[in-house]
């Protein structure tokens, strides 16, 4: 580390997060030439494939039916509030119109800053902004080979990374996050993406903070943007002091909240629609909107947000699938999103196949497993004073006391437990809501 800079003391400010937090969800978009390719965005990795054969995709980028503002919109209908953009993905390609490199969106048949776009469009329907942007560069001829480089089993590889200077690719790094921002106004978020230090493979090490020169880039990115978020994929956590502004577990749900160090971390889950961050023409696994809402309410319930993945084609759309996804999920949040804007870890335990969030005196039951007219909710006995669907305020009635219970139910239940008394038939939304009004 260069003693000069402390990132410790480039850590964001607990609350200039209070808008993250209280926002809750927001729109990936992985979008670059793998997109014309169309089965995942590591395919020139997954692939090995050759600069020279890569080119083809870079020639033919022309994303005519590309409208940032559609994107946008469907972005806010779906109940998204933030949005974080690949402005350089690991194949090196930028979006925008860098001025230290030709590998960019201006050089190809679109001819467009296409970031500029989605900026525009996105700030214009009140969404913040975000940009991602990668470590990796597959394409900089200073980037050293190394185990997630497609030329990796070269057979010149040695002679391949010979004049290969990673100081000169992290000054490149820092020209191309001065360029983002700078030249876009205020951006709320900068996604960081990867360190793999541990990663050696034959004889190639893996990439940490030391080749980023991570603390060069922070202590700029708090130069340029002082209050924006930057996740926590720098490979600082081992430095003195230092934790994250958020941390973000990907296409996995922890079942407790996470921390770094022993504290309480702001956090945020990665998920994909599918089983591809780039759009994958051919695959298969989609999530059925149950899923969808599920993963936005186990991340709330735990404190955390949910990031989902949108992998727009090659000629600029969301395809069915995904627009099907977002109107899952557009349609729930429009009836239950006070149950998750502003909302989290609740005071209480919430009873089988059920999440509660919290919002201040407002408590959200969101039932996973449709039950048989009744659930108990233990120790909650003088709790709260009103319970409704949230879906459509329908009154919810209970039962309190153990002697109620009993000869209503037949079945004794422990002391202090309310019964909700519920409906039959599940009501016709994906995953259901009650509101209970908490006496203070």
């Amino acid at each position: 580390m260069n003693e000069a800079i402390s990132v410790k003391d480039l850590v964001l400010a607990e609350d200039k997060k209070d808008w993250f937090v209280a926002d809750r969800f927001g729109m990936f978009i992985h979008w670059g030439l793998y997109a014309l390719g169309a089965r995942h965005e590591w395919l020139k990795n997954r692939e090995e494939i050759a600069p020279e054969d890569y080119e083809k995709y870079f020639e033919h980028f022309d994303p005519d039916l590309y409208d940032a503002r559609e994107w946008a919109r469907r972005a806010k209908q779906a109940g998204m509030k933030y949005a974080v953009l690949t402005s350089k993905h690991h194949e090196g390609f930028c979006l925008w119109d860098s001025q230290v490199t030709e590998y960019k969106a201006t050089n190809t048949p679109i001819g467009r800053d296409l970031l500029a776009e989605y900026v525009e469009a996105f700030r214009a329907e009140g969404l913040k902004i975000g940009f991602y942007y990668s470590l990796i560069d597959w394409h900089h001829p200073d980037f050293t080979i190394d185990v997630h480089h497609p030329q990796r089993n070269h057979p010149g590889v040695e002679q391949l990374n010979s004049g290969r200077d990673m100081t000169r690719y992290a000054a490149y790094m820092r020209d191309q996050v001065r360029e983002l921002l700078t030249n876009y106004g205020k951006i709320d978020i900068i996604w960081f993406d990867f360190s793999y230090p541990k990663r050696e493979y034959r004889g190639l090490p893996g990439k940490g903070h030391k080749d980023w020169e991570s603390d060069k880039l922070l202590a700029l990115v708090r130069e340029l943007q002082p209050g924006i978020m930057v996740n926590n994929r720098l490979d600082l956590l081992e430095e003195e002091g230092y934790l994250p502004d958020m941390t973000t577990p990907e296409q996995y749900t922890p079942r407790v909240a996470p921390t770094i160090k022993g504290q309480e971390v702001t956090w945020e889950a990665c998920h994909t629609f599918s089983g591809s961050w780039g759009y994958h023409r051919d695959e298969d696994t989609w999530k059925d909107p149950d899923q969808l809402i599920k993963l936005l309410v186990d991340s709330v319930s735990l404190g955390g947000n949910l990031l989902m993945n949108v992998g727009p084609t090659g000629r600029g759309t969301f395809d069915e699938r995904a627009n099907q996804a977002l109107e899952a999920y557009g349609e729930w949040m429009r009836l239950h999103g006070r149950s998750i804007y502003g909302a989290g870890v609740s005071e209480f335990e919430a009873p089988r196949d059920c999440r509660f969030t919290q919002r201040g005196d407002r408590l959200y039951l969101h039932i996973y497993s449709w039950p048989f007219r009744h659930i108990h909710l233990e120790g909650m006995a003088g709790t709260f004073d009103y319970a409704q669907f949230l879906h459509d305020a329908s009154e919810v009635h209970w039962l309190e006391s153990a002697e109620e219970v009993d000869s209503n139910v037949g079945v004794a239940v422990p002391k202090g437990t309310v019964t909700l008394e519920l409906p039959v038939k599940k009501p016709g939304v994906t995953v259901p809501v009650i509101e209970l009004f908490l006496k203070r």
